[in-house]
């Protein structure tokens, strides 16, 4: 590693350490009081082992201590895990681990600043479809990074790879445009198997999505997406995964859809989307500009892409809550349970070979305690209300062991539920409360 001098804002004057353009062996990034690392540009991590495991796997772990900062020096900074490799960055409550950006350190951001520097990328060699190289049938499908100029390939047999640990982590302004209409988000997953740990994970003010997933095996609880500009929570070709515990809340006027779950154009492949989501609270303010332009729904399933959405609370008050788009021998499907929904008065969209009255029909209003006109009662932005809280939960201990059953529906049940508390940042967007690390805006000084 490089030192590169020292860097002056508002929390003071830090003195930088710029990680080399690749990491050949495994290190740790300790934390140091006044001491910021630096991503001067791509920074990867090991080697690419390539599709299968074998001994010539680089087998480099970065390891990052709690209270550590990154910051992405340029646009076109951004970390890539390669396959082979892992991560370990596991912050506290009270330590969280924040990658954010140049102009955060400088304190020249605003509450609409995004896209300053890239992002997190985790490649794994999980089953993926839509292939670049490779083929689904022949069981050899991989894929290269989006906007990526150099290769940064994922993709395997393999979905218990494992990419390591992310635990306790903020991640700011992230989203820059590396290529002709293709961002980088907060965190993408590429492949990744189930044994690899995401949890207590904030995306701030991305540009692109909160957080994309690839195909492979996501498991993933305590997820926050604030601001995102486009959707806050994206998955594709071929994901299966299992999340649970999630606040997406997007900035008046700005955000695509809540969630966009599909596989389009590639209805045929297999391993078919599957996602599993439960406990979550999905909130688009009054205005949401973009989505009328682009998903429509709050929510967009379609293509290949199966959906249970269990236990959650979705408030759009002027936005139809869900779209589905028909194609494909076997389309996109939506099981609901204890699902409620505050929605304008069209509610759903049908595109496709789907009509509106089919999605609603999916939906069930009226059936397995789902409700599409609740009268919300939500409390200090998220938390659950009365309303909320006499929605019967659904028992999802069937649909996978990762998940922990509940009690209630939606993210937060009350005051007393504080799982977001201390390692979150706020904004205007939303407020997490005193005891965390401050605003989003600047950088915590502990």
């Amino acid at each position: 590693m490089k030192d590169d001098g020292t860097i002056t804002g508002p929390t003071g004057t830090w003195r930088v350490c710029t990680l080399p353009a690749r990491v050949n062996k495994s290190i740790t990034l300790t934390k140091i009081p006044g001491l910021l690392y630096q991503l001067a540009g791509r920074v990867d991590v090991g080697t690419d082992g390539g599709f299968t495991k074998t001994a010539g796997d680089t087998n480099v772990t970065l390891t990052i201590d709690p209270g550590v900062i990154v910051f992405g020096g340029t646009g076109v900074s951004w970390l890539a895990v390669n396959r082979g490799n892992k991560i370990n960055a596991v912050g506290t409550t009270t330590q969280p681990i924040i990658f954010t950006s140049r102009d955060n350190v400088l304190g020249l951001n605003t509450e609409t600043s995004i896209g300053q520097w890239g992002g997190i990328v985790l490649m794994g060699r999980g089953r993926i479809t839509d292939c670049t190289t490779g083929s689904v049938g022949a069981g050899t499908c991989e894929r290269q990074t989006e906007g990526a100029a150099d290769p940064a390939v994922y993709g395997g047999a393999d979905d218990s790879d494992n990419s390591g640990r992310i635990s306790y982590m903020q991640i700011r302004y992230s989203g820059y445009v590396l290529g002709a209409d293709k961002e980088l988000q907060a965190l993408t997953t590429e492949g990744v198997g189930g044994t690899t740990q995401l949890d207590h994970i904030m995306s701030y003010n991305s540009s692109d999505d909160g957080a994309e997933f690839f195909g492979g095996v996501v498991n993933m609880k305590y997820y926050i997406s604030v601001g995102a500009d486009d959707d806050s929570l994206d998955a594709d070709t071929g994901i299966r995964g299992s999340f649970q515990y999630g606040l997406l809340i997007q900035r008046p006027g700005f955000g695509d859809a809540l969630m966009e779950i599909d596989s389009n154009g590639f209805e045929a492949d297999t391993p078919r989307q599957n996602l599993k989501i439960s406990n979550f609270t999905a909130i688009q303010p009054q205005v949401s500009s973009n989505n009328e332009a682009n998903d429509l729904g709050a929510l967009l399933f379609r293509g290949n892409a199966d959906v249970t959405l269990t236990n959650s609370v979705i408030y759009t008050p002027n936005n139809e809550c869900i779209r589905m788009n028909g194609s494909g021998t076997t389309p996109a499907t939506l099981i609901a349970r204890s699902v409620v929904m505050t929605c304008n008065g069209t509610k759903y969209l049908g595109t496709g070979s789907y009509t509106a009255a089919q999605v609603a029909a999916f939906f069930g209003t009226g059936a397995n305690n789902n409700s599409d006109a609740l009268t919300s009662t939500l409390t200090g932005q998220y938390t659950d209300g009365t309303n909320e809280l006499a929605v019967p939960p659904f028992d999802i201990s069937t649909l996978s062991s990762f998940f922990t059953v509940p009690t209630y529906i939606g993210a937060v049940r009350d005051s007393s539920d504080t799982w977001w508390a201390s390692w979150t940042c706020n904004s205007g967007a939303a407020n997490f409360g005193a005891a965390n690390t401050g605003s989003c805006l600047s950088l915590p000084t502990n």
